[in-house]
């Protein structure tokens, strides 16, 4: 069930929960954003599904989702004898707040244009 504005804004939030609020990530991605987060080394898909106790295929999904929402860096390790495989280490916090931030900036140019247009539409209302 969707909560209202208010009560989103009267409950306690941590800063963990602001990548599944602003992100809409699932609490799946926030345990293999944390994993990778607190390794000091770049782990490989396997390496995530491991530290999560999941499938690789489940994990694989859930950095793909961390990827394309600017969360975490990809890189290529070249083997030797050719071939290569990638790791994942996360981005820049800075960046990341800073995509926050004017997520939230857009989102309350939005909701003030909405109320805008909610007053400009309700005030004709009353001049009937």
């Amino acid at each position: 069930m969707v909560s209202s504005v208010t009560d989103q804004l009267t409950q306690e939030m941590a800063c963990e929960e602001l990548l599944e609020c602003l992100h809409g990530l699932k609490s799946l991605d926030r345990e293999c954003y944390d994993a990778i987060v607190a390794s000091e080394t770049p782990l490989t898909v396997d390496d995530v599904a491991d530290r999560i106790g999941r499938e690789r295929s489940t994990a694989y999904r859930s950095i793909q989702r961390l990827l394309e929402h600017g969360l975490l860096e990809k890189g290529q390790i070249n083997y030797e004898q050719g071939g290569y495989y990638h790791v994942y280490y996360p981005a820049d916090p800075e960046r990341i707040a800073r995509d926050m931030q004017r997520v939230l900036n857009d989102w309350y140019a939005t909701m003030g244009q909405l109320i805008h247009e909610f007053e400009a539409t309700y005030d004709r209302v009353d001049e009937r």
